[in-house]
C-alpha cells in the first residue's frame, strides 16, 4: 500500500480516490464523500439507490430540527434531531426490459470513486455488465458553494457494442426517514408530513412538506432534462409515486453504441429563509431559471478557489498529511461557510452529513473557532450570534436552577433549550441507563472563550460593545452564583457538575449524580470572570455604563466576582497534580491490560463495557478524553501559571510534564477530541510523541478509528483541531495584545508548514520552521502588522516580507510526558 493510502482510499493533493467499492464501508464513504455549502449538505450516496443495506442517502439543512415524542422499548422518549430531507439524487438507470441497475445486479468490471476537493466535486465512474450488455455510468454531483439554495447532478450512461434500450428515472423521493445513528433506530424517525408532490412540466418535479412537531414548511424543486447525440429527450414521463414520491421517466432506443446524458438541477428552500415569499415557489423559480451544470460550474469552483487561498494549510513533504488537512478543511467549510452568515445556525459537532448526536450543537465549536476566526471573522462572528440569540433562554435556565447570569445547555439546537436526553441505550447491555451529560456546566466557559478570543484575534469592538461584553458577564454571573462559600476551606467551590471527561457523573454508589469541584471547570469559571471583567473595561464609558444599567451589574457583584476569582478552590493530590475532581485520588485503579486483552484493545467505551459487565466507570481512575489536561490545551503556560499562583496554588516548570504523564496513562480516548488535546499537549514535552498521537488523530474519520461512527457523520472539531495544531500549536501562534506572536516548535520529523490568515483587516503569509518564520503581509493591508517572534517585537508593513531568525529551543525533556 502506497504511503499516501488510508483504508481504501489513495490520497492525492487534492481529492480522495476509491477504486473500488466497499459495502462494509460505504457508510463512512457516504459521510466522507458529503457536499455542501454551509447551508445544506447531502450524502455522497449513490444515485441508483434508495436508503437500505450499505445505503443511507440523506440530505440536511442547516439548523432545521424537529421535535416529538417517541415511545421506545415501553419509555417515552422526547427528542429534538436534524430531519432527513427528501432524496433528490436519486435516479434509476436500466437497459432493456430488466430490473434497474444496482452493484448487486451488475457484473462491476470497474468501479472508480473521487472527492476532488479542490473543485468541490464527487465523481463516479461504473463500468459494468447488465442483461448481457456493457456500459459506463458517470455521475458528477455538487452542492453550489456560491448559490445558496442550488445543486447540480450529471449522469452520463455509455453504452458500449450494439444499440440498446436506455431506462432512466430522475426522483424527488420523499419517502426517507431518520434511521443514520444506530443509537436512535429504536425512536420513531417519521418526521415529515403533509406532502404535497407534483410534475408541473417543462422536467419540473416539486416536493412540498412540513416538520411534524416544529411545523417547518420547506419545498424541494428539480429540472430534468436528458440528452443523447442528436438533442434533447422529451418530454419525460411523469410518474407520480403514491403521496411522498414523484419522479419522471426518459426511454431511449439507441441504434448503435452511444452515450446518454441526464442534468439534474434541484433547489431547496425552507419557510424561514430570507427573500422568498413562499418555499415551493422559491425553489420552482430557481431551478427553472438556472444554468445547466455546466453552466454552473464555473462558478461554483471559483467560489471553492477563493476560500482555498484563504484555508489552505500545507507542510513540507508530508502529501498524506496535507490531503488530510485539506479533506477536514473540506468538511468544515461544507458545514460553516459564507453562505452560513446570518443563518441562524450554530455548528454542529458532526457536521450536517448525518444524524450522530441528532445533529446538535455541543462544545466542539471550542475546537472550531480558530479557524475560522483567523481566516472568516465575518463567519465567526455570525456564529457567536447564535449563542447571544439564545442568551434568554440560557437565563431562564439559570434561574431554573436557581441562580443567576446565563446557563447554556450542553446539547442545544432550535431554540436555546437544554435537549439532552435524560436516557440512553446502552448497545452492549441492551439496558436504558441514566444520561447525565447535561451537568457539564462548562459549555458556559467555552462559550465565553471563543467570544474572548474572536476579540483578540479581530479587534471587533462593536461586536464587543453590541454582544460580546454582555455573553461575559452574564456567563460569570452564573459562575459567581454557582459557586459556594466553603467556611472550613475559605474557598469557593462548585458542586453537583460533569467535566469533559463523560466516563464520571458522580461518586460510586452516590443517590444522586455531579461531582464537587470538578478542576477543569472550577479554573475555566475563575478564567471567566477575569476576561468578563476585562471586557467591561474594554467598552466605551458610555458603552459600559449602558450594559451595567441594563444588567443591573452593581458595584457589589463585581467585587464578589474578584473574590470568587482569587479564592476558588482547585483539588490536588500526590506531588503537584491537580485532581479531575475532588475525589478523584480515592477511586480504584484500572487493569487496562486485562480489559485491552479481553476486548482485543476495542475499549474506547469503557463505560458501556464496564455497565454491560453489572460495574461503573466511576469506581475507577479512568477517563474518556482529555479532562484535566483541557487545562493546558485552551490556556499559555503563563496564563495557567498566573491563574494558579493568583489562587494561592504553588506552580512550577514540572506541572505540565506531570500530569500529561499521569492522564494519558488512564484516558482510554473514546473521543475523537481526546488524541487532539493530547497531540497538542505532548507538543511542549514530548514533540514525537506528539506526531505520534496526532497522525491518530488525522485518521479519525478516514480511518473510522471508533468502528462505524463516522458513517453517522464526520468529527468536526477533532477535523478541526488537527487543523489547529499545525496553525498554532507547532508555530506558537497566539494573538494577544494587539500583536501577533510566534514561538515555534515543530516536532522533528517536520520541515515546515505554511498557511495564510487575517490579524486585524490584514492579510499575512506565514512559513514556519524550527529555525526561521517567513512573515508577508499582503499589498492591500490597511495597516503594519506587529508580530513578535521569540519575544522580540517588529512591524512589518503592507508589501513587506520579513525573516525572522529564531534562536534554538532550550532543551526539550523528550519523554518526560510518556
Amino acid at each position: 500500500m502506497s504511503p499516501h493510502d488510508r483504508d481504501g482510499a489513495r490520497l492525492a493533493p487534492w481529492s480522495i480516490v476509491y477504486e473500488s467499492f466497499d459495502e462494509e464501508h460505504e457508510g463512512q464513504r457516504e459521510a466522507l464523500c458529503a457536499l455542501g455549502n454551509g447551508h445544506f449538505v447531502t450524502r455522497g450516496a449513490v444515485p441508483w439507490a434508495a436508503a437500505g443495506g450499505p445505503h443511507y442517502p440523506g440530505t440536511y439543512r442547516a439548523g432545521l430540527y424537529n421535535h416529538k415524542t417517541s415511545v421506545v422499548d415501553g419509555q417515552s422518549l422526547h427528542h429534538e434531531g436534524l430531519v432527513n430531507l427528501p432524496n433528490w439524487v436519486r435516479v434509476d438507470v436500466g437497459l432493456a426490459e430488466g430490473e434497474w441497475f444496482s452493484l448487486a445486479r451488475a457484473e462491476v468490471l470497474e468501479y472508480r470513486q473521487e472527492l476532488d476537493l479542490r473543485q468541490g466535486l464527487l465523481i463516479r465512474r461504473v463500468r459494468f455488465e447488465l442483461d448481457g450488455r456493457r456500459a459506463t455510468l458517470t455521475e458528477r454531483r455538487l452542492v453550489h458553494l456560491g448559490e445558496t439554495h442550488l445543486a447540480a447532478q450529471q449522469l452520463q450512461l455509455e453504452v458500449e457494442g450494439a444499440g440498446a434500450e436506455v431506462h432512466l428515472r430522475s426522483w424527488l423521493d420523499g419517502q426517507v426517514t431518520n434511521a443514520n445513528a444506530s443509537e436512535y433506530r429504536g425512536a420513531d424517525g417519521d418526521h415529515l408530513e403533509q406532502f404535497e408532490v407534483a410534475a408541473p412540466g417543462a422536467g419540473l418535479l416539486t416536493l412540498r412538506a412540513r416538520t411534524c412537531g416544529s411545523r417547518l414548511e420547506f419545498a424541494l424543486a428539480t429540472r430534468t432534462r436528458v440528452f443523447v447525440e442528436g438533442g434533447e429527450v422529451g418530454p419525460l414521463e411523469a410518474r407520480i409515486e403514491g403521496a411522498k414520491a414523484v419522479a419522471l421517466q426518459a426511454d431511449v432506443e439507441l441504434q448503435t453504441a452511444g452515450r446518454v446524458t441526464l442534468e439534474k438541477i434541484a433547489a431547496l428552500y425552507a419557510r424561514h429563509d430570507r427573500t422568498i415569499r413562499e418555499p415551493l415557489e422559491a425553489a420552482t423559480q430557481a431551478v427553472a431559471s438556472a444554468d445547466d451544470f455546466a453552466g454552473l460550474l464555473p462558478a461554483h469552483t471559483r467560489a471553492w478557489a477563493e476560500l482555498w487561498d484563504r484555508f489552505d494549510v500545507d507542510v513540507e513533504d508530508e502529501q498524506a498529511t496535507t490531503t488530510t488537512l485539506r479533506l477536514h478543511l473540506f468538511h468544515i467549510l461544507q458545514t460553516v461557510s459564507p453562505r452560513t452568515i446570518g443563518l441562524d445556525a450554530g455548528i454542529p459537532g458532526r457536521g450536517w452529513h448525518g444524524e450522530g448526536y441528532r445533529g446538535h450543537v455541543f462544545w466542539d465549536e471550542l475546537f472550531i473557532f480558530p479557524v475560522l476566526a483567523y481566516r472568516l471573522p465575518e463567519l465567526a462572528r455570525s456564529l457567536l450570534l447564535y449563542r447571544f440569540r439564545r442568551l434568554p433562554a440560557a437565563r431562564a435556565a439559570a434561574r431554573e436552577a436557581g441562580l443567576r447570569g446565563a446557563m447554556f445547555p450542553w446539547r442545544s439546537a432550535s431554540d436555546g433549550r437544554e435537549v439532552s436526553e435524560p436516557r440512553r441505550k446502552n448497545s452492549r447491555s441492551g439496558r436504558w441507563i441514566a444520561d447525565n451529560s447535561s451537568l457539564q456546566r462548562h459549555i458556559g466557559a467555552a462559550v465565553a472563550y471563543n467570544v474572548w478570543h474572536y476579540y483578540e484575534i479581530t479587534g471587533d469592538r462593536e461586536f464587543m460593545v453590541d454582544h460580546g461584553a454582555e455573553m461575559l458577564v452574564e456567563i460569570a454571573r452564573f459562575w459567581a452564583s454557582a459557586a459556594e462559600f466553603d467556611p472550613q476551606r475559605e474557598r469557593f467551590v462548585i458542586r453537583g457538575v460533569g467535566g469533559p471527561d463523560e466516563f464520571h457523573d458522580a461518586y460510586p454508589d452516590a443517590p444522586r449524580p455531579g461531582l464537587d469541584n470538578n478542576a477543569y471547570t472550577n479554573v475555566m469559571a475563575v478564567w471567566t470572570l477575569m476576561r468578563a471583567r476585562q471586557a467591561l473595561e474594554l467598552l466605551p464609558a458610555g458603552a459600559r455604563q449602558s450594559l451595567i444599567d441594563k444588567l443591573g451589574l452593581g458595584a457589589d457583584e463585581r467585587a464578589a466576582w474578584e473574590d470568587v476569582a482569587r479564592r476558588m478552590f482547585v483539588p490536588f493530590h500526590g506531588e503537584g497534580l491537580i485532581s479531575q475532581f475532588e475525589g478523584y485520588e480515592r477511586l480504584a485503579e484500572f487493569d487496562w491490560d486485562l480489559y485491552r486483552a479481553r476486548y482485543r484493545d476495542d475499549i474506547h467505551r469503557l463505560d458501556n463495557i464496564l455497565e454491560a459487565e453489572g460495574d461503573s466507570a466511576n469506581r475507577y481512575k479512568v477517563s474518556k478524553q482529555a479532562d484535566v489536561l483541557m487545562l493546558f490545551y485552551l490556556l499559555a503556560p503563563e496564563e495557567l501559571r498566573a491563574i494558579f499562583t493568583g489562587l494561592g496554588y504553588a506552580w512550577d516548570e514540572g506541572m505540565l510534564a506531570r500530569n500529561t504523564r499521569y492522564y494519558l496513562q488512564r484516558t482510554s480516548h473514546g473521543s475523537t477530541l481526546s488524541r487532539v488535546v493530547h497531540a497538542w499537549v505532548l507538543a511542549r514535552c514530548d514533540p514525537a510523541h506528539s506526531w505520534q498521537m496526532l497522525r491518530e488523530a488525522l485518521g479519525s474519520d478516514l480511518g473510522d478509528i471508533q468502528g462505524g461512527t463516522t458513517a453517522e457523520g464526520i468529527h468536526l472539531g477533532a477535523m478541526a483541531g488537527t487543523i489547529d495544531i499545525f496553525q498554532r500549536c507547532y508555530t506558537g501562534l497566539e494573538a494577544r495584545e494587539g500583536a501577533l506572536w510566534l514561538r515555534p516548535a515543530l516536532p522533528d520529523e517536520l520541515k515546515s508548514v505554511s498557511f495564510r490568515l487575517r490579524h486585524r483587516c490584514a492579510w499575512l503569509s506565514l512559513a514556519v520552521r524550527n529555525d526561521c518564520v517567513t512573515v508577508r503581509v499582503d499589498d492591500d493591508a490597511e495597516h503594519a502588522v506587529t508580530v513578535r517572534v521569540d519575544g522580540r517585537a517588529e512591524e512589518v508593513g503592507p508589501g513587506e516580507t520579513r525573516t525572522f531568525a529564531v534562536p534554538p529551543a532550550r532543551e526539550r525533556s523528550v519523554g518526560a510526558c510518556a
